[in-house]
């Protein structure tokens, strides 16, 4: 009985099924979800079935019954997607695929890649480069870069300088999030771990209006890989040893990725380093502890996408005891001498003076691409940045107490909106809004060298690319920045009399206590930028860019209130309330040939900057901390001329050679007297063999030849106490040429089917040679880092 039931029941479904009227129809188009491009030859498949597309993307499908249908559309370098429709509901439908797969895959820079601007002086570093600086820091690594040199600290402050600029005048994008993290100090290192960054992006001048318009210098761009849209989990572990400082780091990242988009990544750093060395003797109280982590995880579709992220950083510096100094004549002896006073054997431990640096990066995204028009993204981001300087002090207890204590929090809202449906015509529009504020901490019990203070930023920005022709691309933009520094700070009677503020800014004066001034300077600045410019391609191999850029940036907390003993800069800084913003026009050219064989590229510049902010020595001041030189802030206008060059050649299928040449004059205009702290020219060759079949085998020679700059401002006269006289103290004079080698030799080892492991061996300074670079600042007292061996073990799984 129970099968003939079942028996009833298949004859009426096939009675209901063959009663229907499949005479439906559906018909649309298949188009580019991104520019609305028709897409010829897109199929259609369901049940058997399969409609192609016409040139227009127009379909038509005939003989539907009015049942529920899942069609799957599919093209070729697009993603096949399904959609699910009810013919009885439905007759016309436009599917939208996802032509720019780009986008969702992991990005891996090897060389060639997409430029930030169209015509710009740029250069991209890949993983590869990064990778071999785990242990070390973002600007060491930026010196790979042709126009690129440092500003440093002895060897762990690292601060990158861009065709001749530094400071505040380089902006750092750390994963889309601008840093805040008191750049205003030639000391003040960048609180970033290399180690989570895919691949880092210099832009040279203020070109990129999109990131800022006081990049004056350039735009440094750290960006993470992107994390594929499959299911999907690898990591990468890297340790490394040295013997200089004999310590090491290691890093580790582990990253889940999913076919629905979704993804998870996180990563960690420690890096232990003791006392450095010169060849001759120990530089004492160099050491470093670095403690760093990250994690981010959201949905990357392309439709659509969110992710959150967070970063700590902890970092730990010794300042080199010798360049803080008991008095005058010390100084003097130290300086002119070019003895270190300080001598003490190797150890771990880090003494003062020293600083203590903690950074935490919040940010949370979201985008949202939008049919055949562009994509809006949007951002929220937090910054706290604490700063502790520790000097050595009378008594141990207060020794423990920092001189300096800072805490910077930032807010920062983001939005903009790229118009990319017309594939001749790019533009991209949008806007930040940014507070800051800043406390400084008055129980150290030592003058306060920057203040209380309240920042407020607002800016807009238009920028736009259009295709000409084939092989000509025009670029512009504008940007409109709104900044407003409301500060509280004391000033001694003394000074305000001496700068001559109480003829100037009586105004500010809020409060009187005793022998000293409270009061509250308030500056609004009003900021533009522009760009213009235009690539030219020809004949595929020769490109030809031309850019031209207007910038404006406003003066830095520093360089307005700066009043005091800057302590791990072991020197006396006096801002001024009256400096005013910079002014930069920027022209530069860059021409270059890139074939298999052999390629070049010459690119150089002019930058003259209206109302240049500089940082000078000018005089000694004996405290009660010791002799520390003073350096005045002031402004003038200047010109900076240079170019940067570089040529490679593949001699062979294994020997490649690559050549790269830096120069850049900076001088005021009206005096011609030199500008301080320009790198000198450079000189970079190196000859690679490469031989993948044994074992992927690198091997590279570089030399490195640093002329002397011959072109810097006039040393200072100070009166010396024991020879009741004035002597000349030679802050200025740059220390002599020198020439470096190094090696760097690499193998890659499989373990098991997907698992590898690369071994590298790098030796700098191979001669041990002894030598001082101008741009470092402990010239003065020390040589800088003699030879070292440096093993690291990379990990992929």
């Amino acid at each position: 009985m129970k099968r003939h039931t079942w028996f009833l029941v298949f004859l009426l479904g096939i009675s209901f099924l063959s009663a229907q009227e499949c005479d439906n129809t559906l018909s649309g188009r298949i188009i580019d979800f991104h520019d609305g491009v028709p897409l010829e030859g897109a199929r259609i498949t369901f049940n058997n079935r399969t409609i192609v597309a016409d040139a227009t993307g127009t379909y038509h499908i005939n003989g539907l019954c009015p049942t529920t249908y899942a069609f799957t559309i599919s093209h070729e370098k697009c993603n096949s997607k399904v959609v699910t429709l009810d013919m009885a509901k439905v007759s016309s439908k436009d599917f939208y695929l996802e032509h720019h797969l780009n986008e969702l895959e992991e990005v891996k820079v090897n060389g060639a890649n997409k430029t930030k601007t169209t015509s710009a002086q740029e250069e991209t570093i890949g993983s590869d480069i990064l990778e071999k600086y785990s242990s070390a820091s973002l600007g060491d690594a930026l010196k790979n870069i042709t126009g690129v040199s440092s500003l440093n600290t002895g060897s762990t402050i690292v601060k990158p300088i861009i065709q001749g600029l530094s400071g505040s005048r380089v902006l750092i994008m750390n994963n889309g999030v601008r840093m805040q993290d008191m750049e205003w100090g030639d000391e003040h290192a960048p609180n970033i771990d290399i180690n989570t960054a895919g691949n880092v992006t210099v832009v040279k001048g203020a070109s990129a209006l999109k990131y800022g318009g006081d990049a004056i210098g350039g735009v440094v761009i750290m960006e993470p890989n992107k994390v594929p849209a499959k299911d999907t989990l690898y990591g990468k572990t890297v340790v490394s040893g040295a013997v200089n400082g004999r310590g090491g780091s290691v890093s580790s990242e582990l990253i889940k990725g999913y076919e629905n988009g979704w993804f998870l990544k996180a990563q960690g750093t420690i890096k232990r380093f003791g006392d450095v060395e010169a060849p001759d003797y120990v530089l004492s109280n160099t050491g470093v502890f670095e403690k760093g982590a990250s994690l981010s995880f959201g949905v990357n579709k392309f439709t659509h996408g969110w992710d959150a992220y967070y970063s700590f950083f902890n970092n730990e510096i010794g300042v080199l005891a010798t360049s803080h100094i008991g008095n005058v004549d010390d100084l003097i002896s130290a300086i002119n001498s070019q003895q270190p006073a300080i001598i003490r054997d190797f150890t771990y431990k880090i003494n003062n003076p020293r600083q203590e640096v903690t950074h935490h990066l919040g940010r949370l995204r979201y985008f949202k691409r939008f049919e055949e028009l562009g994509k809006w993204n949007t951002q929220y981001d937090f910054q706290y940045n604490q700063r502790f300087e520790y000097d050595i002090r009378r008594t141990e207890e207060r020794s423990k107490i920092p001189s300096i204590d800072l805490e910077l929090k930032t807010h920062t809202l983001t939005s903009d909106f790229t118009f990319d449906s017309n594939s001749e015509f790019l533009w991209n529009i949008g806007g930040v809004v940014r507070y800051q504020n800043n406390f400084a901490d008055p129980s150290t019990g030592v003058r306060r060298l920057i203040p209380d203070y309240d920042k407020y930023d607002a800016g807009v920005f238009i920028t736009g690319e259009y295709d000409l022709t084939n092989n000509i691309i025009l670029d512009g933009g504008v940007r409109y920045d709104y900044n407003r520094m409301d500060a509280q700070k004391f000033y001694s009677k003394s000074r305000w009399t001496e700068r001559g503020y109480n003829v100037d800014f009586s105004d500010f004066i809020t409060g009187d206590f005793n022998s000293e001034w409270l009061t509250n300077p308030v500056f609004d600045y009003h900021s533009i930028s522009g760009t213009i410019g235009a690539q030219y391609t020809y004949k595929e191999d020769y490109e030809f860019r031309f850019n031209y850029a207007m910038a404006q940036r406003a003066p830095n907390p520093s360089e307005l209130f700066s009043d005091g003993l800057h302590h791990s800069a072991a020197r006396i800084e006096l801002g001024d309330l009256r400096i005013d913003q910079e002014t930069s026009h920027k022209v530069s050219i860059n021409l270059q040939k890139n074939t298999d064989k052999w390629g070049w590229e010459i690119a150089p510049y002019a930058n003259f900057i209206n109302d240049y902010i500089l940082l000078e020595p000018v005089d000694v001041q004996l405290s009660i901390r010791g002799a520390f030189p003073v350096w005045d802030y002031r402004q003038t206008d200047v010109r900076l001329l240079g170019v940067d060059a570089k040529v490679y050649a593949n001699w062979h299928q294994d020997w490649r050679t690559d050549h790269n040449f830096s120069l850049v004059k900076g001088k005021e205009n009206k005096s011609d007297t030199p500008l301080i702290n320009i790198p000198a020219p450079n000189f970079n060759n190196s000859v690679t063999y490469k031989k993948e079949d044994w074992f992927g085998l690198n091997i590279s020679v570089e030399s490195q030849y640093f002329f002397e700059q011959n072109e810097y401002p006039p040393n200072l006269t100070v009166f010396s106490p024991q020879q009741q006289e004035n002597v000349l103290l030679e802050i200025n004079t740059p220390p002599a040429a020198y020439h470096l080698l190094n090696t760097d030799t690499s193998m890659e080892f499989s373990l098991g089917e997907k698992n590898k492991l690369k071994v590298g061996l790098t030796i700098n300074n191979i001669l041990n040679k002894s030598y001082r670079n101008y741009l470092n600042r402990q010239r003065y007292f020390a040589d800088d880092l003699g030879r070292n061996f440096l093993l690291r073990l990379s990990i992929n799984y």
